[in-house]
């Protein structure tokens, strides 16, 4: 059954809020010329940042963020983009997706010319958001794509490259790579699912309207199925599909509306996955492993056993830079120990937290009864919030890791910090006691909110070691 998502109609100042909102998708519907030339202004600049520095000299000591293109496009990419898209997120939905992201814009673009063939089932595959994210998190810690540019232009660039090669392959004006294949297109969507503002549709006003002449329509270029749409999790936000048979509208909700009562009847295996393997596991192994005493007691122990054995060849082996770190200039390399310890703590990481908590969640979903697949997918979307919180806070500190460099010191890191764990804990506790009040009360509800609890306090305990122990 289809779950409705409109906000009824408010008197006085939610009403003009309402209509303040519902003008403003009708304005970005019909100024759509106006968001391409943002996006290619997007694109211009994105592909001087990607491109220019890997040709550059690496920055030495006196290169800052206000004198060296290469420091500017590191703080840029990885001290701004990447931490506050994730924020954009649960704030106004995938609107970067749908306005500013370069990739969409190229990707759709190349369509315009594709060869126009059906997407092949290996695309549609449910499992990609993970893979993809988990393969780049990974790549870009084994090459140091933080630090370097020319590991940037490999990430980035290759996956600009992809998406315009999948646009010329694949729909006609659309964005198949966006809608199946790009590397954060999970994550994006899961925290999209937190924003207090989307686009609704009014199911019972589209089905009484009369059907549009051929031609009328519009484009929904990340082929979202607007007519049954109740989430926000695969909406761009652009607008295309704003007033469309008086049906659409930009429009208010709760944060906790979709979590509560739209996830629910969209249970998701790729997603449960995603969440507690990927953003709340393989994340804080990848953040983890180069500040964590475990991964150098456990590289000294191994380099001791070889050495004593005479096999010295994984200490001294080195790859080339598009596969492991290696940058001698700046007494940056990576060994092929180095490089399988790093494999090996990010996996650990990913299996043990994404065991753990599926048992935690597990125990969340027994306590409400017999057992569900649908419940535990259910109550797993109520960890959204700390898991974003946590993948923000990694790229985050890389933000205040560039400032650092240049002598800004950013106040009350450690209290905001603190501040964000435990209010999205906090949030992700009470998301759980509204799901687990849909079948159970009293101590049922009490007993499953408290194993999400559980799953909080446990993601919460690898970010308090990276930031306040190690």
């Amino acid at each position: 059954m289809a779950v409705s998502t409109s906000i009824p109609a408010r008197d006085g100042r939610d009403a003009w809020i309402d209509a303040k909102l519902a003008d403003f998708g009708q304005w970005l519907q019909s100024h759509g010329g106006l968001i391409r030339t943002i996006q290619w202004s997007v694109v211009g600049v994105y592909l001087v940042l990607v491109a220019v520095p890997a040709f550059l000299p690496l920055p030495d000591r006196s290169a800052h963020l206000w004198n060296n293109l290469t420091v500017f496009a590191q703080f840029a990419f990885w001290g701004i983009w990447w931490p506050f898209v994730l924020v954009s997120m649960v704030v106004v939905g995938r609107a970067w997706c749908g306005i500013l992201c370069p990739e969409g814009a190229l990707t759709e673009f190349a369509s315009r010319w594709s060869l126009g063939r059906a997407v092949p089932r290996w695309i549609t595959w449910g499992g990609w958001p993970f893979v993809a994210f988990a393969g780049t998190t990974v790549y870009g810690q084994m090459v140091s794509v933080y630090g370097y540019p020319k590991p940037v232009l490999a990430v980035l660039g290759g996956s600009t490259v992809a998406a315009i090669a999948v646009g010329l392959l694949y729909g006609r004006n659309k964005r198949v790579w966006c809608r199946y294949l790009c590397p954060v297109n999970g994550v994006f969507a899961v925290l999209a699912k937190l924003a207090p503002v989307s686009f609704q549709v009014d199911h019972a006003a589209w089905a009484a309207s009369p059907k549009p002449r051929t031609g009328t329509g519009f484009n929904c270029a990340p082929l979202v199925p607007v007519k049954t749409m109740n989430g926000a999790g695969a909406c761009h936000m652009c607008g295309r599909c704003s007033g469309y048979r008086g049906a659409v509208r930009l429009a208010r909700r709760s944060p906790t509306h979709e979590i509560v009562h739209v996830a629910g009847a969209e249970p998701s295996l790729d997603q449960t996955v995603l969440i507690l393997f990927g953003m709340m596991g393989l994340a804080v192994g990848a953040f983890q492993w180069s500040s964590s005493p475990w991964f150098i007691d456990i590289k000294q122990a191994l380099a001791t056993w070889l050495i004593e054995r005479g096999t010295t060849w994984p200490l001294e082996t080195t790859l080339p830079w598009f596969i492991l770190t290696n940058y001698p200039e700046h007494n940056d390399v990576l060994s092929l120990l180095d490089g399988g310890l790093l494999l090996g703590y990010i996996t650990a990481a990913a299996l043990v937290l994404g065991l753990s908590l599926s048992a935690l969640v597990a125990l969340s979903t027994l306590a409400l009864g017999s057992w569900s697949n649908r419940r535990f997918h259910h109550l797993t979307q109520t960890l959204i919030p700390v898991a974003g919180c946590g993948v923000f806070l990694g790229l985050s500190a890389l933000t205040v890791t560039f400032l650092r460099g240049d002598g800004i010191v950013v106040p009350f890191v450690s209290e905001m910090r603190a501040a964000l764990l435990l209010g999205t804990s906090l949030w992700s506790v009470w998301l759980a006691w509204s799901v687990a009040g849909l079948s159970a009360r009293g101590l049922r509800r009490a007993g499953a909110t408290l194993g999400i609890a559980a799953a909080c306090a446990l993601s919460v305990s690898g970010w308090v070691l990276l930031f306040w122990i190690w």
